[in-house]
């Protein structure tokens, strides 16, 4: 039985958290040793100052991974079958976009595509994306732990992005998010890289190696 709330949300990734803790204490730790540096004429920050910002982005999508379960958890008892099925998609660069419907009913939102209404599984996920399936050009939409329907268009954001390129699934997951509490994934065909986004932002996560 699902609660939907986010103070309900299962947020006990214990592993995750404890990857977070370590990794923020190294950041921490490097971070005090570069103002050592500071004083030393002979020695150049610039380097340790690379490593430090490398570092910063794998906690981020160490981060970005462990809430997005957090916020799945209350509206769908699926994400670990999402989380498989992201992975192999980003493995064979099968672009793909899927809509989490949330607390707000987002079908008013959207121009609606092809009924499905099965239940959620990797395989019927890599089905619908795979590249030449007349579905796979356009969103899932799930609800629970259903796929509701597929090749469904979403609204695209209108506002200027900054430092970033992204595509038109990058920008449809924008402009959903800002009208509604939806959480919609996005793999990249090009990268094969994952992101969520959420009340209007986009936030890259990590993939595990791709479950065969």
């Amino acid at each position: 039985m699902l609660e939907h709330s986010e103070g309900t949300a299962n947020c006990d990734f214990s592993p995750i958290k404890r990857q977070l803790a370590e990794g923020i204490h190294e950041i921490t730790d490097e971070l005090k040793e570069s103002l050592e540096v500071l004083d030393d004429a002979n020695d150049c920050l610039l380097g340790k100052l690379e490593d430090i910002k490398e570092k910063f982005n794998i906690i981020e999508a160490k981060a970005a991974s462990f809430y997005l379960n957090c916020y799945l958890s209350s509206f769908t008892d699926k994400y670990s079958d999402l989380a498989v099925a992201v992975q192999r998609l980003s493995h064979h660069r099968h672009g793909a976009l899927i809509v989490v419907e949330r607390l707000d009913p987002v079908e008013l939102l959207i121009q609606k595509g092809m009924p499905v209404g099965a239940a959620l599984t990797p395989a019927l996920l890599e089905a619908i994306f795979y590249p030449g399936n007349p579905l796979h050009d356009g969103a899932v939409l799930i609800r629970g732990n259903q796929i509701v329907s597929a090749a469904n268009v979403l609204p695209l954001t209108s506002g200027v992005i900054i430092g970033k390129k992204v595509g038109t699934r990058h920008r449809a997951a924008l402009g959903l998010t800002e009208r509604s509490d939806a959480l919609v994934l996005v793999v990249s065909e090009e990268t094969g890289k994952v992101s969520f986004a959420l009340k209007g932002k986009l936030h890259p996560i990590l993939t595990a190696p791709v479950v065969h």
